[in-house]
């Protein structure tokens, strides 16, 4: 039996290595988006940590300075809160991206091995014809050799 050779071989070698820099490019995104995710996260509990003070502050006793002080800095993190939600949102936006790229290269790979399949059953189905093939010449010359010898009946 011959050994089988994928013709393109380089090209789905080159698919998968395409593939796994995907894979990582997604998962080092993925990283991004979930360290957002996590400051925002943060920010908002330390807005809801100043409202509470600013509450407490109310209750105790009525100093204008000290609430105006803790209204801007309630502000300031409601602002600071709105600038990571549009961090957080252009990273997903680009996971998405990273997403999508990542899929196009899995599916070209996974193409490339469909073809080499498909290659490979050819490649058995012809080396059976050629054996097939080998099997019929050799009962040919067998049985061909043994009539020109006058033996007809098949028998050694």
């Amino acid at each position: 039996m011959g050994r089988f050779r994928y013709r393109m071989q380089n090209i789905l070698e080159l698919k998968e290595k395409l593939e796994t820099q995907a894979k990582m490019d997604y998962a080092v995104q993925r990283k991004v988006l979930t360290k957002e995710q996590e400051r925002e996260q943060f920010l908002i509990n330390e807005r809801e940590e100043l409202e509470r003070e600013a509450t407490e502050l109310r209750k105790d006793k009525l100093c204008v300075r000290d609430m105006r002080a803790m209204d801007h800095g309630i502000v300031g993190m409601e602002d600071m809160i709105l600038d990571q939600q549009e961090v957080v949102a252009r990273e997903e936006e680009e996971l998405e991206k990273r997403r999508a790229a990542l899929e196009k290269v899995m599916k070209e790979r996974k193409a490339q091995e469909k073809l080499r399949e498909h290659a490979f059953r050819e490649f058995l189905q012809e080396e059976a014809a050629a054996e097939s093939k080998a099997i019929d010449e050799l009962t040919s010359f067998t049985y061909g050799s043994r009539a020109r010898n006058g033996n007809r009946d098949g028998k050694g």
